[in-house]
């Protein structure tokens, strides 16, 4: 289940109503993403954050989603609903530099050494 709204990922994406199941599986592997990247699960608020302390789910350092973590899942999602091949031909690409690593990295944790 995602954390963020599936309205505001097809928003997000101009998708058609017969794209929601398309939408819904990138969402969940942008947030599963994000996640990856950050080191922590985030949660939807805090009753379910409590929730997933309570049966041993939550992990260490969970945290609820914040505006910066939303945007960056939304980003992963955008690039993952119009590029859908691991291959783009003729098209020049950058990353952007306020992309969705920069607005995860404040809340990352153990990096490592």
């Amino acid at each position: 289940m995602s954390v963020i709204d599936i309205e505001v990922a097809m928003r997000h994406c101009r998708a058609e109503e017969g794209d929601r199941a398309d939408v819904l599986l990138k969402l969940e592997a942008a947030e599963e993403s994000a996640a990856l990247y950050l080191n922590r699960s985030f949660y939807a608020d805090k009753d379910a954050m409590a929730a997933a302390v309570l049966d041993g789910t939550a992990g260490a350092d969970p945290i609820v989603v914040t505006k910066s973590i939303t945007a960056a899942c939304l980003l992963i999602l955008g690039n993952l609903y119009a590029n859908r091949e691991d291959v783009v031909v003729g098209v020049s690409v950058a990353d952007l530099p306020q992309g969705s690593r920069s607005l995860l990295s404040p809340y990352r944790v153990d990096m490592g050494v």
